[in-house]
């Protein structure tokens, strides 16, 4: 370690600190040893309807030389909106060089949600309840995985994309059924947010579909250029179902893929068994359309178990 790394961790250390003071439990250490953080921003007067979470990876250059990498998760969050945050806190970052950042990145948020608040409510939707509320805010943030493919020095999410783009082809897994709840997938390639919400309108406009108790989907697309991801995912009121379905698809390394899964509830409660439902569904598909490339995380993860399960083979042959 340089003389300015050991002083950039030292600036990181008591950034955190005084964050956690701040802040108390919407602030979250992901791993710590990876300088990986999170911190769960809502409107402080609406708190349930606005919140956003705020991923972020401190290199060893921050505060020096770099900024942080940084992910957002709010489904609800328009393009727009999501573009316009990004260039303030870019903004930030360059009227700020060699300062530590995040506090005012936090406050900057949080002030973009109190104005934006009301976004949210001019749908007129209804939000829907989950089956059960058993997953506290540790367990949702546990599904949001740092992106370990980002390179990119700033990653700000900032995409531009043709206008004149086509529905991507949509596929259909087989439905799976226990204790009549049923779950099935959909799968589409998409390569912008327009795709995405083209998708999911295409999806609803199939009456069965559209009537599920809940339709979850996540969706990751990679900008090349920028080697980084545009992700986002949604729950449609089944708590940290999307994020565990973001989760999969990072683990497999799936690259320009939406996957929705639609469960129709049966009246039955099936606890944590949904959650394995709902991802089983996925991967399948995924897996049956070649979009599961197996990425490094799957890897060490699996990678131990296929190499017992080789040599037994090797020892049973002989």
């Amino acid at each position: 370690m340089t003389e300015e790394d050991g002083e950039n961790l030292q600036k990181q250390i008591d950034e955190i600190e005084a964050l956690s003071s701040i802040y108390g439990e919407e602030w979250c250490v992901i791993d710590e040893a990876a300088r990986i953080f999170c911190i769960q921003i809502s409107d402080p007067v609406n708190t349930t309807k606005c919140t956003l979470c705020l991923q972020v990876i401190l290199p060893p250059q921050y505060p020096a030389t770099a900024p942080p990498i940084y992910q957002l998760n709010a489904p609800w969050l328009r393009r727009e909106d999501r573009v316009e945050l990004a260039n303030c806190l870019e903004d930030i970052y360059a009227q700020c060089p060699g300062e530590s950042i995040l506090y005012q990145w936090v406050e900057k948020i949080r002030e973009l949600l109190v104005e934006k608040s009301w976004s949210v409510d001019s749908d007129g939707t209804t939000q829907k309840t989950t089956e059960e509320v058993d997953v506290n805010f540790e367990d949702e943030l546990a599904a949001y995985q740092p992106l370990q493919e980002i390179t990119s020095p700033s990653a700000f999410l900032i995409f531009e994309h043709p206008e004149d783009e086509e529905l991507p082809p949509v596929s259909h897994g087989e439905p799976i059924t226990e204790r009549r709840s049923t779950f099935q997938a959909h799968l589409a390639p998409v390569v912008s947010p327009k795709q995405v919400k083209m998708v999911l309108n295409k999806l609803c406009e199939n009456k069965k579909i559209a009537s599920a108790t809940h339709n979850i989907y996540a969706y990751r697309i990679y900008c090349e250029d920028k080697q980084t991801f545009l992700q986002d995912c949604e729950d449609d009121g089944e708590t940290a179902a999307g994020g565990r379905l973001l989760h999969l698809m990072q683990i497999l390394d799936a690259r320009n893929v939406m996957v929705v899964v639609s469960r129709w509830y049966g009246g039955i409660l099936l606890g944590p068994d949904r959650f394995k439902h709902i991802n089983n569904c996925a991967r399948t598909l995924l897996v049956e359309h070649q979009f599961a490339n197996f990425g490094e995380e799957f890897s060490k993860q699996h990678g131990k178990s296929k190499k017992v399960k080789k040599d037994s083979k090797k020892r049973s042959e002989h």
